[in-house]
């Protein structure tokens, strides 16, 4: 089976955190849809918020992340300002007052913020939307670099989830990727946290790292475990130079090959499972009894930006430099440079650059796309009639299916497709043959 999954495992395809994914957005969508679409959307159901912050204190080798180096304090806080401004001008655009049901800060790293900025933005938040009951709130930190102020404002904010960078504890891994974080840096963290009444900790955890070998991985997981957080979320690194310039200080001759990758990944997967966390989707873990795992259980698990989610809104306002949205209409993302993007919301425009239309078959393809990262499995012809298409619309890649079904990725009884234990390496590559955009030459990273 490892040679089977081999012819998978290199090939370039989208996370799916999307469909259709960012690179296949246009200049065809701009300011005026997006207001267009803000003032169509149902405020009978609630939203959520994603606020994006640019800037690290440290740069790390590895990020693909659109992020800026933070070297002045005043440009810190200038882009905290206009965050709040775009806050109030998308509002404006609204039908009315809005429910949040999620609200994620990222990055960059949020925290790079000052404690009063942070204060401000989600003062101007709570006055502008409501909160459903219990709705999530939570943000992404680095531990070399939050500070016990920064988490004293975190508690009495109320945030209810943080997600912290880890990737690996290996010292010959971390100077390789210009992260140095020992383990005891992230314990203090969590307990900071715990202690400031953040309830849900998430470490992330990268394979595929220059020097990294499965033993190095295994250790670094029997470090996190022993910290016991909520969930582990466990990427493949993506070597993709051409577009995260950074990356190109990290030596490739050093990076895992395929097979070492694939070794890596399902090590990993082994160890967290055996210690008791549940698997979810393609590369998430979670304690039995968190509300990601209860997710799984009832079918209720999602997908957007953020990775998997139990968030159910429809529609997702992205603020901030580069960030993504989504309403019922189409995707928008923001001008990425950070001076661009201010200027636009200065002026009292929307700083839209990109975006896409919903269209064609995109429903269709969005939700099998999505049901098979998220389920492993999907009813293709159930799909059909959900959205009113004819239920032989895939047989133009049933040779494709039929295939996989011979390699013993899938297995296929009619419309209904269910990715095996073994094919699951090759969900991304799966997910792929119902993307209608993905063109030969993409660059995406590598599946596994």
């Amino acid at each position: 089976m490892i040679e089977t999954l081999a012819k998978y495992a290199t090939r370039n395809v989208p996370r799916y955190t999307s469909y259709p994914t960012v690179p296949h957005f246009s200049d065809a969508v701009g300011a005026d849809d997006y207001a267009a679409w803000l003032a169509a959307i149902d405020l009978s159901v609630p939203l959520s918020l994603y606020l994006h912050v640019p800037f690290c204190r440290q740069l790390c080798w590895y990020c693909g992340c659109n992020m800026k180096l933070a070297t002045r304090e005043e440009k810190i806080a200038q882009y905290a300002a206009t965050l709040r401004r775009e806050i109030a001008l998308v509002a404006d655009r609204l039908p009315g007052r809005a429910v949040v049901s999620h609200l994620h800060w990222g990055g960059g790293t949020p925290t790079t913020l000052s404690p009063r900025d942070l204060e401000d933005a989600m003062d101007d938040v709570r006055r502008t939307f409501d909160f459903a009951p219990g709705a999530e709130i939570a943000f992404e930190t680095d531990p070399r670099t939050l500070k016990a102020e920064m988490v004293a404002t975190i508690g009495h904010l109320g945030f209810t989830r943080a997600s912290i960078g880890v990737q690996e504890f290996d010292p010959q891994v971390q100077a390789a990727i210009n992260r140095i974080q020992p383990p005891e840096m992230v314990q203090q963290t969590v307990d900071m946290l715990h202690n400031a009444g953040v309830g849900s900790i998430n470490f992330d955890l990268i394979y595929g790292l220059p020097h990294q070998t499965v033993d190095k991985l295994l250790r670094t997981i029997e470090l996190c475990i022993s910290m016991k957080p909520n969930r582990i979320a466990l990427f493949g690194y993506a070597h993709v130079p051409w577009m995260a310039k950074k990356q190109r200080l990290i030596d490739e001759a050093a990076l895992p090959g395929s097979s070492e990758r694939m070794r890596q990944a399902r090590a990993s997967a082994k160890a967290l499972t055996d210690a008791g966390y549940v698997a979810i989707g393609l590369d998430h873990f979670a304690l039995p009894g968190d509300p990601m795992a209860n997710a799984v259980k009832c079918g209720n698990l999602r997908r957007n930006f953020q990775g998997y989610t139990m968030d159910q809104a429809k529609t997702l306002l992205g603020l901030g430099a580069t960030s993504i949205g989504r309403t019922p209409s189409g995707y928008v993302q923001n001008i990425a440079e950070p001076g661009a993007w201010a200027r636009a919301v200065e002026g009292g425009i929307l700083p839209i650059a990109k975006g896409h239309a919903f269209a064609g078959e995109d429903a269709l393809r969005g939700y099998v796309i999505e049901r098979l990262m998220c389920a492993g499995s999907v009813d293709l012809e159930e799909a059909a009639r959900r959205f009113n298409n004819p239920p032989n619309w895939y047989q133009d890649i049933q040779e494709d299916l039929t295939q996989m079904v011979s390699d013993g990725v899938i297995t296929q009884e009619q419309g209904r497709i269910r990715i095996t234990e073994s094919g699951a390496p090759a969900l991304r590559v799966i997910a792929s043959l119902f993307d209608a955009y993905l063109g030969a030459n993409a660059r995406h990273a590598i599946a596994v």
